[in-house]
């Protein structure tokens, strides 16, 4: 080794000892007869001091080193004069004694610092300069223990780690697939997979009762903050299991990662119906941080003569406690806000509970006191409370209802990144219809199966079908989500038939699956997490970029290698691929 210990490593247990290091140049100050310049590498950073006035090959050598340098450092461990400890070496300095300039560097296009002053782009266009800074590099650190947490908690329930294909057959449900042309087999596709679902239940028909793995999965969809074309999912399938099972085994892990990387106790893990989590927040994945849940008013706001509330299907709102003292400047800034097309409410209709204990709403001209007082005793208002109220089609204000909760909860402090709240939503639907297919669609997958009791309603009503499904919910973020699969051919060709499959394409998009149905397939479930969300939540980001050595823009695009990008016509006509002009 070239080094005898790490930057991280030293303290003043280490004085008097002759060390060498090896790392970056954070920075260098010349006082003169001494500089002092700190070295750095992924453990930590180092003060280094050098006597430029008795030994001038050192000045001279200390005086060539910029930023970024590579360096090698022999020198004595002293005790500081001025220590920092916030540092874990900030006790100690190196009085340097030899140096060897590894490799010189360019001023690099950002400060390598916790604030840096390079924006997103100029750092994705330079990534690996970005991974020298501390926040970054701590973050994939964390995303290592996660991962290592994931597989000690997983072997000790005997779950066994399998590799499953990525060049797959591409399948016409869910999202976009990325594919890849076959030169062996000219005008065919491979597609890369977007999770390994078929593939760990013909597992579980080969008898393989726990399967677990930590894979890169691949869905060519509209990206934003907590999505990337490419994504590491924690995959994993149990045979001989009910859904109660799979919530134990799981909330378990959830509580190991919790304790083991955060040291934190996770507090109750509550259970909540898909029905109530829309009826209550708006959301399949409800941030139960905060209270504030919907209050429905159409028995007593509507028939009041009010149009926008008359015509509406559903007349919701929210009590944001504590908030009567937003001004009329405020509420139009937040009214503007709904109206985005992001969300696209038409206004919003708002009762202050003031401190004197009256009630003012925006719309006193169609309601009196006594029918204000309804609302906030519906909203169990106090003085000092301000009551938010939309009004439109159910799913819709339901959905901006959710958007304005979250809103009001980030304004008031209720979203703190250091609490955490998980829950489990249970009970999804089966179908959901498509308007612009005009047939229904299986909300998480083909293969989830239906609640037994609602399998008669898959002729007569499919809209009101519950899939035996669950998703786990942290913060307000789908962690991850499984369902009890479907073991049987007939049964998953029912499924196949409610989602427009005729008999025939069934059988050449899946027929490998029902083929190994009838070959004695066990009772089997799981659920896949989300292993960047999951990293993210435990970094307190919004983004799962930054737990990503290397992720895409929005553009889907690697700026720092430049791709995707075109490839030669030679490779082309290899694939038997025609380009058009």
């Amino acid at each position: 080794m070239l080094r005898t210990h790490t930057c991280g490593d030293l303290n003043i247990s280490h004085l008097g000892q002759i060390v060498t290091l090896c790392g970056w140049v954070q920075k260098s100050r010349d006082l003169g007869g001494a500089t002092f310049i700190d070295v750095r590498d992924r453990y930590g950073l180092t003060q280094l001091v050098f006597n430029t006035d008795t030994d001038a090959t050192l000045r001279e050598i200390s005086r060539e080193l910029g930023r970024e340098f590579v360096i090698k450092v022999t020198g004595k461990v002293i005790e500081r004069s001025n220590k920092n400890l916030k540092m874990a070496s900030g006790e100690i300095e190196i009085a340097v004694s030899d140096i060897e300039i590894l490799n010189a560097a360019k001023i690099p296009p950002f400060l390598i610092e916790d604030d840096t002053d390079g924006g997103e782009e100029l750092r994705a266009k330079y990534r690996y300069l970005d991974l020298r800074r501390a926040p970054i590099r701590n973050n994939l650190v964390m995303r290592h223990k996660l991962g290592q947490e994931v597989r000690k908690y997983l072997d000790e329930l005997n779950f066994i780690e399998v590799e499953t294909p990525v060049l797959i057959k591409s399948t016409p449900e869910g999202a976009r697939d990325f594919v890849v042309p076959s030169r062996m087999n000219p005008g065919e596709f491979y597609a890369l997979p977007q999770s390994p679902q078929t593939f760990k239940q013909l597992l579980m028909v080969s008898g393989f009762d726990r399967y677990f793995q930590i894979v890169k999965c691949f869905r060519d969809e509209d990206l934003r903050a907590d999505r990337q074309p490419e994504f590491t999912q924690i995959d994993c399938e149990m045979s001989f299991i009910t859904q109660e099972d799979i919530l134990n085994t799981f909330e378990g892990l959830a509580r190991h990662l919790f304790k083991t990387v955060k040291g934190i106790e996770l507090n109750d893990f509550p259970r909540m119906q898909y029905a109530d989590a829309m009826r209550l927040y708006g959301s399949d994945k409800p941030d139960v941080r905060f209270g504030m849940e919907f209050v429905e008013l159409n028995d007593i706001a509507k028939g009041k003569g009010f149009g926008v509330f008359d015509n509406a299907e559903l007349v919701v709102g929210i009590n944001a406690k504590g908030s009567a003292e937003y001004t009329r400047k405020q509420l139009d800034e937040l009214t503007e806000w709904l109206k985005r097309p992001q969300i696209g409410a038409t206004g919003l209709i708002y009762l202050r509970h003031n401190a004197d204990g009256s009630l003012k709403s925006s719309v006193d001209k169609f309601y009196n006191e006594e029918e204000l007082k309804k609302w906030s005793a519906a909203f169990s208002t106090q003085p000092g409370d301000l009551v938010l109220v939309l009004a439109g089609q159910t799913d819709k204000v339901r959905k901006q209802m959710n958007e304005l909760r979250l809103e009001m909860g980030g304004r008031l402090g209720l979203r703190d990144k250091n609490t955490f709240a998980p829950l489990w939503v249970l009970d999804f639907p089966l179908l959901e219809w498509d308007e612009d297919t005009e047939r229904y669609h299986a909300m998480h997958h083909p293969f989830t199966s239906p609640k037994p009791e609602d399998i008669k309603l898959l002729e007569t009503n499919p809209g009101a079908v519950r899939a035996n499904a669950y998703d786990m919910v942290i913060n307000g973020i789908e962690v991850g989500g499984g369902s009890i699969r479907i073991h049987n051919r007939d049964l998953q060709s029912l499924m196949f038939k409610h989602l427009g499959f005729s008999p025939e394409e069934a059988q050449k998009q899946f027929g490998f699956l029902m083929d190994a149905f009838e070959f004695g397939a066990p009772p089997h479930g799981g659920l896949a997490l989300g292993f960047d969300r999951l990293c993210s939540i435990f970094a307190g980001l919004d983004s799962i970029r930054d737990v990503i050595a290397f992720p895409k823009n929005n553009s889907g695009r690697d700026v720092m290698i430049d791709s995707p990008s075109t490839i030669a016509d030679t490779q082309l006509n290899e694939l038997k691929i025609k380009t058009t002009v």
